[in-house]
């Protein structure tokens, strides 16, 4: 115990086992322990799952679905601007109503009616008399005792019901002059938002019309707010069949209402559930499959299925930890369980596969020795992908997004049970296996199997062949490699090192990151709203309908003046009227359209003689302005020293996809910032799209922060620093894998493929580390063997990993839901290319560095360890 340490023993530029070497004793010493008392871990794992369970009994009080909360950031300024509306211009649905004056989306019930032919017009009179016939329907309903109100009258639903129809309730003959799409100035219906589909004439007057939407908004002031959600969920039971009864012809009709959206994204969970039973059922089959032999005492069916409980033991203790820590339960949070599994079953995969080639070591006969190599050779592999796995799902929880921090907190709070687990419960599954096979026990029954003079039949059942000749004990002879680990040695490794495979290879890779580069500069930012519900819901036809014919006109968004100012002084007034003309010479905002209070009192001024050049007359006079339009006087928040805020209107235009979004949100705030009088702009719809200012910045903090945890993990864990250069590499090169081609995927970065990519960054890991580290403990010679030992001795158990995870989340392809289709189309590309990184890019390039920045040779390596336990032994 008191020699020196050589020099090779110490940590230096080319050698950094220090530390690997002292936790691969501590898990030799920990394979011992649970080779000589495995009982009691075996017992305590389930017990401890057992306990941690019961917090499942806060899940309903911990279930958060919220799509605001969840899915737009923390802090994101729109809510702030929100507080300043709310608190400065109060609503008031029972007198006072007013649609664009909300400061969020309201209450609503929303139709959209379509022209059942091509080439017919809403506002044909078949057509429109089913409109009207609608209309009806919703207001039996018992609409107008919840309606919001203005002027002591329901809210229109849409102008054109006044415009074309009798005061019995009756369609005009013949349709009016109807300029389009009107509004402006002081005055006018607005119809871009209420007809669609529109064609006009020379003078702008409306011809034809595909589609009305009609919006019939509820009050939510006091507490009429509980019975407006009730009306609601009425609607939505209710009104599919009595569309049905009303057998409409001339119109096809698509709804919505303010609770659908959130009503969907809840039942998305609900969703997968029965997709759990078919996941657990194909990983374990695959795990059986991958574990049988033909005896039926060598047989590893036990194995397997110890395998997959250790993963559900896994989801069920941390699920109930978080529960009990009361971390909210989102949506998101249902795909950790598939993640779980397939992880879980990899690291299995990893354990079988070392406890298998232990046998052929001459010193290795008993359990305790053997489980100790067994340690030795994976547990300290398992522990590099598990510690960066978890690293970079607890950095994921440094997210501006809820949904992110509570699916990160759950799934690596899970890999952590999932890592205790297998080193200790499926550990101990080995050695009581290892009892039963050394006793000749059926795996099943665990009677021993007598050997003698049988007949062939059961010779084969229980020996695995004719013979009635005792089986010899368990050397490398008996217990045989797996074919495809014979494969990867003898045909696959001699294949990828050679030399013009290798030239293939590196050009592959080019391919492979030059489409990843051009995908990413094609990436979409942002979640569609539309993809938080299932695929055949109807809220899917009326986005469709929404997109198809109101695109045309966007959000129209108020101008807050935030600061009192002296509305009297005609400086300020001009240095307002210059800052709404900035606005509006924005290309997303239709100038005709804006709405100013303080022009139409300007131009009542200039025509009436009032005098508002002074602060009693501005003050005095604004009645005469109010007369005009009584809806300005909501628009000004007067005090006794003044006027502290006021607000305007413009009307944005061609917002039709997630880049206007998050152009026309960028270019108003910093057109409003520029401003010489404090200006705020505001729309209920800027609070989703506040995502697009924080999601490329979140994901890139993310990534960078994870990959530098996982350089440093690599570094201390791995024993050769080169090699961790190449791990990095391997991570960044997935990442960006990934990243472009989920865009040729159709998949946009937003909160939920987000998660995916801090996923990533713990996978990509996963493959690389493990085959690196195979590698840079190789004895062997030349770069090239090395190769092939790597894969040899990890390259079946890598494979078997990848498999097993996308086995764990295939059945999500076939779910209905955005959310969870996404899931797995992101984790298929990460297993395949993290797959590929590990058994085919990083084997390659790894020949290419193989005399650089050498590790100690296995031989010497085991050396100095037999040295230390001899040590040990003597003391």
């Amino acid at each position: 115990m008191g020699q020196p340490r050589s020099s090779r023993e110490r940590c230096s530029c080319s050698n950094t086992n220090c530390v690997e070497r002292p936790l691969t004793r501590l898990f030799e010493a920990l394979g011992r322990v649970v080779a000589a008392c495995p009982w009691p871990f075996v017992l305590l794992p389930p017990l401890l799952s057992a306990g941690l369970g019961a917090g499942f009994i806060f899940l309903p009080g911990r279930q958060t679905n919220d799509i605001e909360g969840q899915f737009t950031p923390t802090g994101g300024p729109a809510k702030a601007e929100r507080d300043f509306v709310r608190r400065y211009f109060p609503t008031d649905d029972s007198e006072r109503f007013s649609a664009e004056r909300l400061p969020t989306e309201g209450a609503y019930a929303a139709l959209i009616a379509v022209a059942a032919k091509d080439d017919a017009s809403v506002l044909e009179r078949a057509a429109w008399d089913e409109v009207l016939l609608l209309d009806d329907t919703v207001r039996d309903a018992g609409y107008e005792r919840l309606c919001a109100r203005s002027g002591g009258t329901c809210a229109s639903a849409n102008p054109l019901l006044q415009l074309l129809t009798h005061a019995n309730g009756s369609a005009l003959p013949e349709l009016p002059e109807l300029p389009f799409p009107g509004g402006g100035g002081g005055g006018g219906a607005f119809l871009g938002t209420a007809l669609g589909g529109v064609r006009t004439d020379g003078s702008g007057r409306v011809e034809r019309a595909r589609a009305v939407k009609l919006m019939y908004y509820l009050r939510e002031d006091g507490g009429a707010a509980g019975e407006s959600r009730a009306w609601l969920e009425t609607f939505l039971r209710d009104f599919p069949e009595k569309l049905r009864k009303l057998n409409l012809t001339a119109v096809e009709v698509t709804y919505f209402t303010s609770l659908s959206r959130q009503e969907e994204f809840e039942g998305n969970t609900k969703s997968v559930i029965p997709l759990f039973s078919i996941t657990y059922f194909l990983t374990i089959t695959f795990s059986v499959v991958s574990c049988l032999r033909l005896s039926c005492v060598r047989n590893n069916i036990w194995l397997a299925c110890c395998g997959v409980l250790s993963s559900g033991l896994a989801v069920l203790s941390s699920f109930g930890l978080m529960l009990y820590c009361g971390v909210p339960f989102v949506a998101t949070v249902a795909n950790a369980p598939f993640l779980i599994l397939g992880v879980g079953v990899d690291d299995m995969f990893i354990m079988v596969s070392s406890w298998e080639q232990s046998s052929s070591k001459a010193d290795k006969s008993d359990t305790k020795s053997r489980l100790a190599e067994t340690y030795s050779e994976a547990a300290l592999s398992v522990t590099i992908t598990t510690l960066t796995d978890v690293l970079a799902f607890f950095i994921g929880t440094w997210t501006a997004f809820p949904s992110v921090r509570s699916f990160c907190l759950y799934t690596g709070t899970a890999f952590v049970f999932c890592y205790v687990y297998v080193i200790t419960f499926f550990g101990a599954v080995i050695a009581l296996n290892h009892r039963r096979v050394k006793e000749n026990r059926h795996w099943l029954t665990c009677v021993q199997v007598k050997v003698g003079k049988k007949s062939c039949l059961y010779n084969a059942c229980c020996l695995g062949s004719c013979s009635s000749e005792v089986p010899e004990p368990e050397t490398s002879e008996t217990e045989s490699e797996h074919p495809m680990s014979i494969f990867f040695k003898n045909y696959y490794g001699p294949f990828l090192t050679g030399k013009w495979i290798k030239l293939l290879v590196v050009l592959l890779y080019g391919a492979y990151l030059g489409g990843s580069i051009y995908g990413c500069t094609q990436m979409k930012e942002g979640i569609d709203l539309r993809n938080l519900a299932s695929d055949d819901s109807y809220v899917i036809a009326y986005y469709d309908d929404d997109d198809k014919y109101f695109s045309e006109y966007g959000p129209r968004v108020m101008v807050v003046v935030t600061e009192s100012r002296n509305y009297w002084d005609e400086s300020v007034r001009n240095d307002i009227e210059a800052c709404l003309q900035d606005l509006e010479n924005s290309t997303y905002v239709d100038r005709n359209l804006s709405l100013s209070w303080l022009r139409v009192y300007t131009g009542i001024a200039g025509t009436g003689s009032l005098n508002i050049n002074n602060k009693d007359d501005f003050i005095n006079n604004l009645p005469v302005l109010f007369q005009y339009s009584p809806s300005f006087e909501w628009d000004i928040h007067k005090t006794a020293e003044g006027i502290a805020a006021s607000r305007f209107f413009i009307q944005t235009v061609n917002v039709t996809s997630a880049v206007d979004e998050k152009n026309l949100l960028n270019e108003l705030r910093d057109r409003a910032k520029q401003c010489v009088v404090p200006l705020m702009v505001y729309h209920p719809a800027f609070i989703y799209y506040d995502q697009y200012l924080v999601i490329v910045q979140n994901t890139i903090q993310n990534v960078l922060i994870a990959a530098g945890a996982m350089l440093v993990v690599s570094l201390v864990l791995i024993p050769n620093p080169l090699c961790c250069l190449w791990v990095t590499f391997s991570i960044a090169s997935v990442i960006v894998g990934v990243s472009g081609f989920m865009t040729f995927w159709d998949i946009s970065l937003d909160s939920i493929s987000m998660i995916n990519l801090v996923i990533c960054i713990g996978f990509s890991v996963d493959f690389s580390a493990h085959i690196s580290y195979a590698f840079v403990t190789s004895g062997e010679s030349s770069a090239n063997e090395r190769a092939i030992g790597a894969l040899h001795q990890l390259g079946y158990p890598v494979l078997q990993g990848a498999v097993s995870t996308v086995l764990g989340v295939v059945v999500l392809a076939a779910a209905k839901t955005y959310i969870f289709r996404t899931f797995f189309k992101i984790m298929f590309l990460v297993i395949l290319f993290g797959a590929l990184h590990g058994l085919v890019f990083i084997p390659v390039f790894l020949t290419f560095f193989g005399y650089f920045g050498k590790s100690l040779p296995v031989t010497e390596t085991k050396m100095l360890d037999l040295r230390y336990r001899n040590d040990k032994d003597r003391a």
